[in-house]
C-alpha cells in the first residue's frame, strides 16, 4: 500500500470519529511498546510522532523518569504521525514498527536514533538506523514496511478515540496529562514524590 493511500484512510479515521467518551485503555490488538519495568504499576502513555520536534524533547526527560522511578513506573508509546505537517512522519514510524521485529531493545534504540536525528529521515538515513539498532533494515523502508501500516493506524486510531489532537500527548493511568514535560513535574505527577499534580485531567 502506498504511502498516500495510507495517509488518506488514516484521514478517514480522523473524519469518523465518535463523540463517545471512549477509554485510554482500549489499546490496539498488537503488542505495546514498553520501556521499563512491564509490572510498574504506574504507566505512562505516550502518543509521538517521530518528526515533531516536541516530542523530539520529550524523549530524554521520559527516559530519566523510567530510569529514576525504580520500577515503579513504565513507559508506552503509541504512534501518532501528524502527517499533513511533517511529510516523513509516517515513514520514520514504519521504520520503527519494523525493527520491533527482533525485539524490544532494538525498537527502543530506533525510538532513540529517530528522535536524536529527526532532521534526516530519508529512506536512506532509516535504513541505517535500523541496522544500527539491530533491526533489518531491508523492512525499514519501501513496500517492505508497508506490512506495519496497521500498527500504526491501530495507534493512531486509539488517539483519535482517546481525544488526542497533536503530539506529544501523555495520559498517566488512563488520565490526561497536561502539566510541563520536565523531570520534577512528571515525578510529582507520577507520585515519584509523594503526590500527583494538579494538572492531570480526565479525558473527554
Amino acid at each position: 500500500m502506498a504511502l498516500d493511500q495510507m495517509a488518506n484512510q488514516m484521514r478517514t479515521t480522523q473524519i469518523v470519529t465518535t463523540s463517545e467518551q471512549v477509554s485510554v485503555s482500549s489499546a490496539p490488538i498488537w503488542v505495546e511498546h514498553v520501556l521499563g519495568n512491564p509490572e510498574a504499576p504506574v504507566t505512562v502513555l505516550e502518543y509521538g510522532d517521530y518528526e515533531c520536534p516536541y516530542c523530539a524533547a520529550a524523549a530524554p526527560v521520559l527516559r530519566k523518569l523510567i530510569d529514576s522511578s525504580d520500577g515503579a513506573v513504565r513507559l508506552v508509546f503509541r504512534n501518532f504521525p501528524l502527517f499533513e505537517v511533517h511529510a516523513h512522519a509516517l515513514i520514520a514510524a514504519l521504520a520503527a514498527e519494523s525493527t520491533a521485529e527482533a525485539g524490544p531493545e532494538p525498537f527502543w534504540k530506533m525510538h532513540k536514533l529517530l528522535f536524536e536525528k529527526q532532521d534526516r529521515l530519508t529512506d536512506r538515513d532509516l535504513r541505517l538506523y535500523a541496522e544500527h539498532a539491530g533491526g533489518d533494515p531491508d523492512l525499514a523502508v519501501g513496500e517492505a514496511a508497508q506490512r506495519f501500516a496497521d500498527k500504526v493506524r491501530a495507534d493512531y486510531a486509539a488517539g483519535i478515540e482517546a481525544g488526542v489532537e497533536g503530539t506529544p500527548t501523555l495520559y498517566i493511568n488512563d488520565s490526561a496529562y497536561s502539566g510541563r514535560i520536565d523531570l520534577g513535574a512528571l515525578q510529582r505527577a507520577t507520585g515519584l514524590s509523594g503526590r500527583y499534580a494538579p494538572s492531570i485531567r480526565h479525558p473527554r
